[in-house]
Parts: C-alpha cells; sequence; structure tokens
C-alpha cells in the first residue's frame, strides 16, 4: 500500500500528475484542486491506491481531508473513483459538508457525473456522517464546537428548534460568509433560518 509519495512533478494533464520518486514516474489521478495547488519542485502526495484485475491506480491528495473525503464518497452506490474526484474538482471539503447537511443537491449536481439521483444520494447515504468529516478551515463556521458570541447562541437556537447540529453549523457558515463574523445574534439566527429552508 503506497500512503504517500514524495518527489518531482515531472509533468501535468488533465486528470492526473506524474511524480518522479529517484527516477520511477508514478501516474497519479488527482482533482483539479490538488492539481492546481501542485508547487513548483518537490511535492508531498497523500495517496490512495486501488488494487483491480486488470488495474493499480494511485490517486493522489494535497489535503488529508480530500483523500478521507474520497474513501468516503467512494463508499457511496454509483460514486466510482472517477466520480468522486469530479465532486472533490467541484466542491473543497468545507463545501462538501455544507452542501451534504444542508440538502444542497443543486450544490451537488455542479460534478460532473452528479445527476439529480446520484444527488439525493449523497445527501441521504452521508448527512450523519458529513459533520463529522474533516474540512479545510476555508469556509468553516468560527470555533463550531462550543462556540461562544452570537454564533455559539444562533447555533444553541437552531438545535433548540430541532436542527441536527451538522445543518446548523453548515447554515451558520452561510451566515457568517454573507454578514461577517461581527453579524448580530438576529442576522445570524434569520440568515440561518433560510439557509435551512432552502
Amino acid at each position: 500500500m503506497i500512503a504517500h509519495l514524495r518527489g518531482v512533478v515531472a509533468g501535468v494533464a488533465e486528470s492526473s500528475c506524474v511524480i518522479d520518486v529517484n527516477g520511477v514516474g508514478y501516474l497519479v489521478f488527482c482533482s483539479s484542486r490538488t492539481l492546481a495547488s501542485l508547487p513548483q519542485g518537490t511535492v508531498t502526495l497523500l495517496t490512495e491506491m486501488q488494487v483491480r484485475e486488470d488495474a493499480i491506480t494511485l490517486y493522489g491528495f494535497a489535503a488529508a481531508a480530500e483523500r478521507d473525503w474520497f474513501s468516503l464518497l467512494t463508499t457511496v452506490q454509483g460514486v466510482g473513483a472517477k466520480v468522486a474526484l469530479a465532486i472533490l474538482s467541484a466542491l473543497s471539503p468545507d463545501q462538501l459538508i455544507a452542501a451534504i447537511s444542508a440538502g444542497d443537491k443543486a450544490a451537488l449536481s455542479r460534478a460532473q457525473g452528479v445527476g439529480p439521483k446520484l444527488a439525493i444520494r449523497l445527501v441521504t447515504e452521508l448527512r450523519e456522517k458529513a459533520g463529522a468529516m474533516p474540512g479545510g478551515g476555508a469556509a468553516a463556521l468560527p470555533a463550531p464546537v462550543g462556540a461562544k458570541g452570537a454564533v455559539g447562541d444562533a447555533l444553541s437556537a437552531l438545535t433548540n428548534l430541532g436542527y441536527r447540529r451538522a445543518e446548523a453549523e453548515a447554515a451558520l457558515a452561510k451566515a457568517v460568509e454573507i454578514h461577517g463574523e461581527a453579524a448580530s445574534l438576529d442576522q445570524l439566527i434569520r440568515a440561518g433560518l433560510k439557509a435551512l429552508a432552502k
């Protein structure tokens, strides 16, 4: 099992790259997000290796959160490695958490190969797991666990109304994006409820 590669980027294609490790070129399939983040010179890619009768394939990830999401996405019926990479190209781990928690099928359908039925299956099968998955920090709710101030109060209010914590966190992350971290409690609750109603 190859867990990571450290070497020089020898070439980049539309959906893959070649990593030269001491003279051996490894073909690694990646999301467009990972390919875009590859630096000049030496790079370290986290990898997942899939062994099939007809092929041994390496998939590469710039971050552990993306690798974990790849593993989870491929447990859903109808999501193979190619579709999982397409989803990770269209949505960051944080955006995936928010989309699945809020049941945003339109956001999931932006990924190539994901139609309405598969989007529904993703939401249905992964909703309970999404809140526990790692994000990348880009669109995450500030201090979701034990959040203080208006964000913490808004989170408490939404969960007391019967919304799951993961759903409420995703909705409030959107509210914070719109109104900023200095938003009032009223603004956060209104924007959170609006996001949850979609």
